[in-house]
């Protein structure tokens, strides 16, 4: 076991970090999260919606000891995923839908849980315990990077980097080994509200307060049934996410391509149109998302979330796709098909009689 100051290790920890291609590399210390007690209100809202992983894990959220007995320190992670601002390629058959940035290209939790590996058999090498996560451990990771000093909270509660602006993935590392922690950085959004006034659906309802049940990327993502009847004009040609609130940050004006190839976009992801995903058999949704986050929300809810896009986007020579998708087995499907075909029907009444 090699034994070194506190400082020295974390020295080497950062260009190890940096070798193996995250962009920053914090420390906190393991303290109780900031917003533990506005964590537990939210939950007590009802503002998580279905996503119960939330509630089962409450007090290990909000008591790093709970996760790793022993950390003392939380090691986070930034790793940029900004592929430019490439416009969707134009596909044969009709009209695309917009897919979230963080998942055009490869799942960035295998990319990421990969390099947590070498960092964990790199801290083991001097005696450290460590447990590592990428977006899925019971811990308020925006607090434990603000505090690391990793970014600033933004007001649509997603994390602020001056370089990176708001296109990263986060991942902690907890560890019994202590290490200095870096100093937080100043909140610089000022009286900026653009991200507020953005969302579609104003699930952000107020500076760093979200209401999941409302946000685009809950309802077609985490939502498992069927997306309220009122939500789904709001979520235009939106299939897998959205970026709104992110696209208009200001502090996006600095972002720099990532020199991570595989968060490349795909033709599955870029070049398909919505007539073509729903043709789509399980196997073949399963071979087109392979290696994909998309593939998280299987055939069923990532076809549901294209009817809604025809139904929004679409015109009268979508019918006919839509009523092969009503007729599919799987009653998801079904129903948003049905409700796409009426929604087309009843625009082009209107536009008849206007």
């Amino acid at each position: 076991m090699t034994q070194i100051s506190g400082a020295e290790l974390k020295a080497q920890l950062v260009s190890f970090a940096r070798q193996i291609g995250f962009d920053s590399c914090r420390v906190a210390a393991c303290t109780a999260p900031a917003h533990a007690n506005e964590f537990r209100e939210w939950l007590r809202e009802g503002a998580h919606g279905e996503m119960h992983y939330m509630r089962r894990g409450e007090e290990k959220r909000c008591d790093p000891q709970q996760v790793l007995p022993g950390t003392r320190s939380i090691i986070v992670l930034a790793l940029n995923y900004f592929q430019g601002n490439a416009a969707h390629r134009a596909a044969a058959t009709g009209k695309t839908g917009r897919i979230a940035r963080y998942a055009w290209g490869d799942d960035y939790h295998d990319i990421v849980e990969a390099k947590l590996e070498n960092i964990d058999k790199f801290l083991r090498d001097f005696g450290g315990q460590q447990k590592c996560y990428v977006d899925t451990g019971p811990i308020l990771e925006r607090d434990h990077a603000a505090q690391a000093g990793a970014g600033w909270h933004g007001k649509n509660t997603m994390l602020i980097d001056e370089r990176l602006g708001t296109w990263f993935f986060l991942a902690e590392v907890l560890t019994t080994l202590e290490l200095p922690p870096d100093q937080p950085v100043p909140d610089r959004c000022g009286t900026c509200e653009r991200c507020i006034k953005a969302c579609p659906t104003g699930a952000i309802t107020a500076p760093h307060r979200l209401d999941a049940r409302r946000c685009i990327s809950y309802l077609t993502i985490e939502l498992k049934g069927s997306i309220p009847l009122e939500l789904r004009p709001l979520i235009g040609d939106r299939i897998f996410g959205c970026d709104d609130c992110l696209d208009v940050c200001p502090w996006n004006r600095f972002a720099q391509v990532s020199h991570e190839t595989a968060f490349s976009a795909r033709r599955a992801t870029m070049g398909t149109s919505l007539r073509e995903y729903l043709e789509l058999n399980d196997a073949e949704f399963r071979a087109l998302f392979k290696n994909s986050p998309i593939k998280r929300i299987k055939r069923r809810g990532f076809l549901r979330n294209v009817c809604v896009a025809l139904g929004n986007a679409g015109d009268i020579s979508d019918i006919p796709a839509l009523e092969r998708a009503s007729a599919d087995p799987e009653p998801l499907i079904a129903e948003h098909a049905a409700w796409a075909i009426q929604r087309i029907r009843d625009q082009y009444a209107q536009a008849e009689v206007c």
